[in-house]
């Protein structure tokens, strides 16, 4: 159960009905996506922005700022744009073909089983950005902006990605160890679901309410298992506890005094999934 202190330091101090996960990284206040403003290393409020401006020289914004915005969910853009631009080349006549059988995932690591022909990692994460019709990449695109603008402003834009990539890599391990080493897959699904994992543990962290969100995810994991519908649900499992895993370690070293623990922590539970995607190549 979420303590009242818990609840207090979860939402901007600015605008205490707002829950946030991001703190400032001066003075370590709580602040919403509205209050936050890019700095060096993380995000900061707008009263240590206001000291650091008065206290240094006059300068013209950069560029890219001015272009994305303060906020603006950038990473969600351009993943997004990669796999619109990938299913475009899949979609090519000639080579649309080579394409897809570039990058999409066929055994990745074990596929003839050594270290010699065969060993391709990079289908384990090239997979993510592929998809197999026009409604594939609709509906998936569709569930990644929604959810990517709830949780990149929450996370930030290098906590957001991490945590799609390395949830993308859970889901192709979840088919490399539960359906076969070398099956086909493509799609962004495990990554997705591993972005409703970390979004359902960080809520609950939070003290939000739940409740619809675990319907939506147990609804979706119940129509993968369906034969009918040629959905690799090993995938959105995968997925799912990827993104739970790095919910996890964000939650738990949220605070500055264990911010320190979250990069190595990251780096930990990377270790451990190439290590079990190893398995088939070392049997």
């Amino acid at each position: 159960m979420t303590q009242p202190a818990d609840t207090r330091a979860s939402t901007c101090y600015r605008h205490p009905d707002r829950q946030s996960y991001v703190l400032c990284q001066r003075c370590g206040r709580t602040i919403c996506p509205e209050c936050q403003t890019p700095a060096a290393v993380g995000v900061i409020c707008p009263e240590c922005m206001a000291q650091q401006r008065a206290t240094a020289p006059k300068t013209k914004p950069a560029i890219l700022t001015r272009l994305t915005g303060r906020g603006a969910p950038v990473v969600t853009y351009s993943l997004i744009g990669i796999c619109v631009l990938v299913y475009i080349l899949q979609s090519l006549p000639g080579i649309g073909n080579t394409v897809t059988e570039a990058i999409q995932y066929a055994g990745a690591y074990s596929y003839p089983g050594t270290f010699g022909v065969g060993f391709e990692p990079w289908r384990m994460l090239t997979t993510v950005f592929a998809h197999a019709s026009i409604l594939h990449i609709a509906l998936n695109m569709y569930t990644l902006w929604v959810f990517g603008m709830l949780l990149e402003p929450l996370l930030g834009r290098a906590r957001f990605l991490a945590l799609f990539l390395i949830s993308g890599f859970a889901g192709s391990l979840g088919v490399l160890l539960i359906a076969s080493p070398v099956q086909p897959v493509v799609g962004a699904s495990g990554a997705i679901f591993g972005m409703l994992g970390a979004f359902l543990v960080i809520q609950r962290r939070l003290g939000g309410n739940s409740t619809q969100l675990l319907v939506l995810v147990g609804i979706n994991l119940v129509i993968g298992f369906i034969p009918s519908f040629g959905i690799a649900w090993q995938a959105h499992v995968g997925g799912l506890i990827g993104g739970v895993l790095v919910g996890l370690i964000y939650v738990e070293t949220r605070k500055i005094s264990r911010q320190r623990w979250q990069i190595p922590l990251l780096v930990l539970l990377c270790v451990i999934l190439v290590g079990l995607s190893l398995i088939h190549v070392l049997a």
